[in-house]
Parts: C-alpha cells; structure tokens; sequence
C-alpha cells in the first residue's frame, strides 16, 4: 500500500522534504493509512455560517476540544480549522493529527455577490501549531478573483519554502456565475485546474452536477462526448482537470443531509476516482456516535475503491 503513496509523492517534483514529509503524514495518518486516500474532517463553518446554524444540533460542537477528538477517534487523515479552534486545541492534542490552518474566511453577516474572503492567519500560526498545511479558499467567478489568486500566490511560496503543504478550497462562486452553475461541470472541473495551476497540492471541490454553463464550454462537451451523465463520470472528470490526476483533489461533503444519500454520494465520488472527502457538517452536527459510524462507512467506501 505505500508505493501508492510513493506514487502520488512522486508527482510533486519541486517540492522539499518537508512539504513531501507533511503529505505523506496526512497519508500515513487515521483509517486510510497508506491507501492515498483522504477522509479530512473541516470545522470552519461556526466562522463561516455562525455558532447556532453549526453546532446548535450537536451541542458538543462548540467546544473546540470535540473536534479534535471527533478527527482522531474516527480515524481522519487531517483536521482543518480556522486560527482560534487550533489555538484551543492545539498543545493538548499536539502530534496527535496532522492540522490544516486555514488561512483565509469569511463571515455570513455580510455577503456580497463577489465575495473575497479576509486573511485570517499566516504561515507563522501554522507552524507555530504544529500544522502539515495550510487551507485557503479561492472564489473563481467573482469579480475578486484576481487578488485571491495573488494572495495565494504569494502565501503557497512561503507555506512551501517552510515545508507546509497547500490545500485550496476552489469555490467558483460570484456574479459571473448562475446558482446552477457553481456546480456544473465544466466550472467544476475548471476550479479544478485553476486550483492545479496555482500550485495546490490539495485541491477540494465541491461534487459536481451534470449542468453545463458555459456556452463554449458546452460545444466541447457535446462535440467531445464528454461523459458525464453520472457523478463517477463526472467525478473522473474533474480529477481528470487536475494535471491528468496527478494532483490530490477531494470532494466536500457540502450541506447536511441523511446518511443515505450520503453514502450514496461518496460511492459515485470513489467509483469516479476521487482521492477522498472532506466532510464538515455531514459529521460533527451529528452525535458522535453516529458520526463515528458515518466516517468509518465512508472510509470502507474508499478502501474498497479500485
């Protein structure tokens, strides 16, 4: 099972020890150690959404300690969180999980249609903390997207000259873009490789729809027989878009919902060659033990996975 891991380190080629050391901790961590396959537990969304609409379901979420301990007893590769919830953990569960500090949020008291959000932390809080990465989140699509793009630019170079992978949340979103189509396929798969270009060596999207929204793009599509009737069609697809999948690309696990259609969701993701999920509210707005039962599902999801 390591020369899996082997492999995907292999197609980073300009990157140091330390960054490849950081990449393959997250692979050698949890439940999936050793199949390059990613189960990452995100918990941004009392920053991102607020306190009650996160954790007012499971009470036990506002306590930054439960997160910890949800990622580690339910055998996650990572876990991602903004600066405040790893500061208040992170001395008490140091070494005990590779973390992912994410640099960039946003709040929901204020939402333009182009929305950029606000540095948050720097690549001296992740490694002060101890972190393997960074997260950060670009928005394709809005008008801001530019001066994302440099941010990130500039904050990859410093994460990886310290040895810190990075990990892009590539979000199209904004006024260039209908509802629908933040999530159809071609933009999906081009949040993708935008994510690639820019130098992520992790890249989280969300599942793509089979809608189509650009108008060029759709040609292609068509003219190509481009396959994607179903969500592994579509699936391979976007890791298709990320450098031929030699890059890392996991699926959000997005709004809540039941276990079914959960489960449902992952096998499309893993039968289209995704390399893992990254799921927030799907997992900690239960009670543990039902979310330790969900992880594990969707772990044995992924291992079984070809």
């Amino acid at each position: 099972m390591s020369k899996r891991v082997d492999e995907i380190l292999s197609w980073y080629e300009s990157d140091n020890p330390g960054v490849l050391k950081n990449l393959r901790w997250m692979m050698d961590t949890g439940a999936l150690a050793g199949t390059g396959k990613f189960v990452i537990l995100p918990v941004d969304q009392g920053f991102e959404h607020g306190p009650a609409r996160s954790f007012a379901k499971n009470p036990a979420g506002y306590d930054p300690h439960y997160h910890f301990e949800l990622a580690i007893d339910s055998g996650c590769n990572a876990y991602a969180a903004p600066l405040g919830f790893l500061e208040a953990g992170a001395r008490k569960y140091a070494g005990r999980i590779p973390l992912i500090l994410k640099l960039n949020n946003s709040d929901s008291l204020f939402g333009p249609k182009d929305p950029k959000p606000a540095v948050t932390g720097s690549v001296k809080d992740a490694l002060r903390l101890g972190c393997a990465a960074i997260g950060f989140t670009i928005y394709p699509g809005s008008s801001q997207r530019d001066a994302m793009y440099m941010e990130l630019r500039k904050i990859s170079e410093e994460a990886k000259e310290a040895g810190l992978a990075v990990v892009v949340w590539s979000y199209p979103r904004g006024t260039a873009l209908s509802k629908t189509g933040e999530t159809a396929i071609d933009v999906a798969a081009y949040a993708a490789q935008i994510a690639a270009q820019l130098g992520a060596h992790i890249i989280k999207v969300k599942p793509p729809t089979e809608a189509l929204e650009q108008e060029a793009a759709k040609k292609v599509y068509e003219s190509e027989k481009i396959a994607i009737g179903s969500l592994a069609e579509r699936t391979r697809h976007v890791v298709q878009a990320a450098f031929g999948g030699r890059r890392i690309v996991i699926f959000s696990g997005g709004e809540a919902k039941g276990t079914d259609e959960v489960l449902a969701e992952i096998k499309g993701l893993a039968d289209g060659g995704a390399f893992g999920s990254i799921m927030g509210r799907n997992a900690f707005q239960r009670p543990k033990a039902d979310a330790l039962k969900l992880l594990k599902s969707v772990q044995d999801i992924y291992r079984a996975a070809k």
